[in-house]
């Protein structure tokens, strides 16, 4: 019944033991977790918006710039001026002193006839009045084109910018580098696997994403447009192979251009993975560790538990020997009474009887003889034990007695060999010799000699049960030494070669009813209550010991002045 009572204490206390701290545990973790990844993730996307800001902003300054260098040409010089081709070989070595970007330059006049041109294609003397490029430019006076193969089948963009001059609208038009555009575009890095690329309106790359693709090839990611010219997107998508990635797209060229900068998921949020593998180690060493304190503490408090409901059994038991021991103690005390009342009829009727032969020898009619000589000596064997047994009874009804202490000045010296005398026997019968070196300067105390004679008494007794459990009946040396001590103090020291006491029950040996005798054998009461009558004569109790070499037990008490 109580290993069912106990198991099911231990259940409950396991579990919540594990998940009180455990619910919190997981809250605190979950919250700080949740906090820190909205965190990576808002400062991550910032720092994507912030990226492709500045690089839509360089890349419409470029071709802003490129736009400008144009415009100076266009109002620089004259249509008849550019149509020569000297003067069109100057000008464009000084566009190509501004930047590297110019390819060629042509110059066009309203009916889309090439009128002269420099650069590596023969274009001089072509017609382009119905291509797309022409007519837009001579619509709107300034054109970007997208990627597109043209005369020269090969992709290219171009820059047009258109002039009316006498009534008469004439162009000039530049291609740009699509390599050093492609660079451009192509120098964000963000990350391992950042990269960025142009589409247009229908989704074709203007520029060659660094992961593969081909200008003018259809653009297979799933992407989402922005709703106004300056509004940056942001979301995440898988590819064509299934790989996720963090997009983020914005308009150029008054949404003519989309600029797409993408991420790969795993790299733009590398820092919040590495959170999540230390969320999983945090909690795996804390839930390990809480699972071992409360498997350990569990085990040790219903231990404990156990042990108290063990050491409560024997405590009933201890008090129940220690009533009988005390009935025993006020029968003993009764019995040395009763005893003592026969004891003193007989050694009346041994006095009477001395006179009587006393009187017959005296008359002379009983003659000397050895047989009155062997009844002399009996009738004086009869006087020397009536005289023990008065002495035994006295000296139980003395430990007996229940009366308030009376102190009074003890001189140890006499004192103690009293005491020794009341153990002598038992200590002979067990083989153990008893050693006593009493100062002759030891000076008297002051206490109850009843309370005394128990303090005495029970270190004596416990001192010889640790000697036959060590030495059995031979062996045996109990020493009682008293010397005087500093502080006007008595030292009175008490040592047996017994058994010893272990450290772990040292400490406790002054505890109400501990005791390391077997059940029934020991009340665990003796010390504690020698230590209270020590300490009430306002004196010291030490015990020092070691287990197989023997016990010694240092009582100090103080002087009489």
């Amino acid at each position: 019944m109580k290993s069912n009572h106990f198991s099911t204490i231990r259940k409950i206390l396991f579990n919540c033991m594990i998940f009180v701290p455990l619910i919190p545990f997981i809250l605190v973790l979950g919250t700080g977790y949740y906090y820190f990844k909205t965190s990576i993730e808002s400062t991550t996307i910032a720092s994507m918006k912030r990226i492709v800001e500045d690089h839509r902003n360089m890349i419409e300054s470029f071709l802003e710039e490129r736009k400008h260098d144009l415009d100076f040409i266009l109002y620089s010089y004259t249509f008849e001026d550019l149509s020569q081709s000297k003067t069109l070989d100057t000008v464009f070595d000084h566009l190509q002193r501004e930047s590297q970007a110019f390819v060629d330059l042509g110059v066009f006049n309203e009916d889309g006839f090439h009128v002269a041109y420099h650069g590596t294609y023969s274009l001089k003397g072509k017609v382009y009045i119905d291509e797309n490029w022409f007519k837009e430019v001579m619509k709107h006076g300034y054109y970007i084109s997208d990627i597109f193969l043209g005369y020269r089948h090969v992709p290219h963009f171009i820059i047009a910018v258109a002039k009316e001059e006498a009534g008469k609208k004439w162009v000039i038009r530049t291609t740009i580098d699509t390599i050093t555009f492609n660079n451009i575009v192509k120098g964000i890095r963000i990350g391992k696997t950042g990269e960025a690329y142009i589409l247009n309106a229908n989704g074709l790359l203007q520029t060659e994403p660094r992961s593969g693709g081909n200008l003018m090839d259809k653009c297979t990611d799933n992407i989402k447009y922005p709703l106004s010219p300056t509004h940056i997107e942001t979301f995440i998508n898988a590819d064509v192979k299934g790989e996720k990635y963090l997009y983020t797209t914005t308009w150029l060229q008054n949404k003519k251009w989309l600029l797409v900068v993408r991420q790969e998921k795993s790299d733009a949020f590398s820092a919040l993975t590495s959170a999540v593998y230390l969320v999983i180690l945090i909690t795996v060493i804390g839930g390990a560790v809480i699972l071992a304190v409360a498997f350990y503490l569990t085990n040790h408090i219903v231990g404990r538990m156990e042990k108290m409901d063990v050491e409560k059994e024997q405590l009933s038991q201890q008090l129940i020997g220690a009533s009988r021991l005390a009935e025993l103690g006020e029968m003993s005390a009764g019995f040395a009474h009763e005893i003592n009342n026969p004891l003193q009829i007989i050694k009346n009727e041994q006095s009477l009887m001395e006179m009587i032969l006393s009187d017959l020898k005296e008359s002379g009619q009983i003659k000397g003889s050895e047989f009155l000589t062997e009844f002399e000596d009996s009738m004086n064997q009869i006087q020397l034990q009536i005289s023990r047994c008065a002495k035994i009874t006295q000296a139980i009804l003395k430990f007996g007695r229940q009366d308030e202490p009376k102190p009074q000045d003890i001189d140890l010296r006499n004192f103690i060999p009293e005491v020794i005398g009341m153990v002598a026997k038992k200590a002979n019968v067990h083989g153990i010799s008893i050693e006593q070196n009493l100062d002759e300067n030891t000076r008297p105390i002051h206490g109850d000699p009843t309370q005394l004679q128990q303090v005495f008494l029970n270190l004596f007794n416990n001192a010889m049960d640790a000697i036959l459990e060590q030495h059995g009946t031979s062996g045996g040396k109990l020493v009682v030494n008293t010397e005087p001590r500093e502080n006007k103090t008595v030292g009175i020291v008490i040592k047996d070669n017994g058994a010893g006491i272990s450290p772990e029950n040292l400490n406790k040996i002054f505890s109400p009813f501990f005791t390391t005798k077997s059940v029934g054998k020991g009340t665990g009461l003796g010390l504690s209550v020698c230590y209270g009558i020590v300490d009430n004569m306002h004196g010291t109790l030490e015990v020092s010991s070691e287990v197989g070499v023997g016990t010694t037990f240092s009582i100090h008490l103080p002087a009489v002045e």
